[in-house]
Formats: structure tokens, sequence, C-alpha cells
């Protein structure tokens, strides 16, 4: 089943996971909407560092809060560096990136909190976003998984910390969302051996050759292989259809935009007063 489901034409929400754990706010947003005007960024860019106006990604940030009733005072962002650091978020962190770069989380690709009145946020034009729930512990996280992220090990650096702070791994559920799939996504030999480098007595390989040196790769795939050896239930891991580059209709893609494009945002969070 299709975890994403679309909310309205600015957002996707993960529908099942906000049914079952309420108060807390899970989606992903689309490229509609919003009032950047610039050719790349047309709609509503999330991101601060790709050339946009700053007043309109701000707008745009307000926009969303609006809609998901969640205020931008409380949002968290990081400087996304395609590394595998991930930060715990406390209520004192409360508004970092939120409404500029600067004050954003450095050298930071992911987030978890168990605390309520905060919201974890990051970017995406094809990178994976991954999102993290583990209920008895409260702990919900979100990281960015590039292919470099994602060949040294975020999402099982993320099951790590998730146990590192309470969570029983067999009640860690995962979703892997809107990014690029392996049709759209062509990469060379040297990315494929690092790809070879983590991949052990896999049934499905999550690549392969469509020319000489030329490899298509399937980061979703490859994550969901790196959340299983991690120890994540296969049954506890969603995976989206949606492709950043195929469905133009919803999304900038870094790729298909030959690098000038605006940035989706990945989200999640547990509400004020929002109880067990």
């Amino acid at each position: 089943m299709e975890p994403f489901i679309l909310k309205s034409q600015e957002y996707f929400v993960i529908k099942e996971w906000m049914e079952r754990y309420p108060g807390l706010e899970a989606g992903f947003t689309t490229k509609n909407g919003g009032v950047s005007k610039q050719d790349a960024f047309t709609g509503l860019n999330f991101g601060f560092h790709v050339g946009d106006e700053q007043n309109a990604v701000c707008e745009n940030r307000r926009l969303l809060a609006d809609q998901i009733a969640f205020p931008l005072s409380s949002w968290v962002e990081a400087e996304q560096t395609h590394d595998i650091n991930i930060a715990r978020i406390e209520k004192a962190d409360q508004g970092k990136g939120s409404t500029s770069y600067d004050s954003s989380f450095a050298g930071t690709d992911g987030f978890l909190t168990n605390e309520q009145g905060i919201l974890l946020t990051l970017c995406y034009a094809d990178c994976v976003p991954l999102y993290f729930i583990e209920p008895e512990s409260r702990l919900i996280g979100v990281a960015h998984a590039g292919w470099k992220g994602t060949v040294h090990g975020i999402a099982a650096g993320m099951v790590s910390k998730f146990q590192q702070n309470g969570a029983k791994i067999e009640k860690i559920s995962a979703i892997i969302g809107p990014s690029i799939c392996k049709k759209c996504y062509i990469v060379d030999e040297r990315v494929i051996n690092l790809v070879k480098n983590i991949l052990d007595g896999v049934d499905i390989l999550p690549y392969n050759q469509v020319s000489e040196g030329q490899y298509s790769l399937d980061l979703k795939e490859l994550n969901r292989q790196i959340l299983l050896k991690a120890g994540v239930a296969d049954g506890n891991i969603q995976v989206t259809d949606y492709c950043t580059s195929c469905h133009s209709k919803h999304f900038y893609s870094h790729r298909r935009d030959k690098g000038n494009a605006g940035r989706m945002m990945a989200y999640i969070g547990w509400k004020e007063d929002s109880h067990p």
C-alpha cells in the first residue's frame, strides 16, 4: 500500500501513521502552490541554499506551517552535507534553521526526538527521505540519504541511535519516501563499487548495468536492504512508489532539472499535548 497520500496540492501525508499515532504530523511537500517566482523554484520551494529569495522561502514555510497547524517557531532544519551525522533534538533547539540557513544544524543529515512541539524537517530534490518511529519510546526521526549517505550507512545509523535512546528494534518502523527511481538514476562504477562493499548475501541486487561503466541504481531498495540488515523487520518497512524525477507534476528533481531545482521538505513531529 502506498504510504503517501496527497492531502492538497502542496503536500502528501503519511496517513496510516498519523491515524495510528494521535498527535503525529508527518509528510512530504510538493513543488505546487507557494510564492517562489524564479523559473527553477517557481512554486513551493523550501530550500534556502539554492538561490531563491529568502523572503519567498520563509513565506512558503509559513504557508505549510499554517496548513499543518505546526508553528514555524517549532521547526528545526539542517545544513545537510551528504554525511551521516544525526542529532537528537530537544525543546531548546526549536526554531533552529526554520527561517534562515545560517541558523540550521551544521553538518547534519538526520534528526530524532521524542519530545512534543518539535517539527523535524529536511530538504530534498531526489535523495531519499527516511522516516522512523518507535511508539513505545515515542521516538521519531528523519534522515537524508543520497548515494553518499546511503553507502555510508545513515539508515543503520538512525536505527542504532534509536536503540541507544531506548527504542526496541522489533518496534521500529520505517518509511522510504519520494525520491529518484532506478530508471532515472544512472551512476558510474565508482558509486557501484561502494554499493558492492556494503552488500552481503542479498537476494536482489539494487543495481544493474545499462551500458559500459554505467549502472541504474535503486536507492530506495538499497536503503530497504540496509534497514533489514540493521534489524528492522521486513513488515515494518514501507516504500513509496513516487519518483521525484518521473512524477514531474508533483516534484522538483535535481537530476531531471540538471542541477537547477527547488527543494521539497520531509517533516515529522509530535504536536503539543499529544499523548500515547
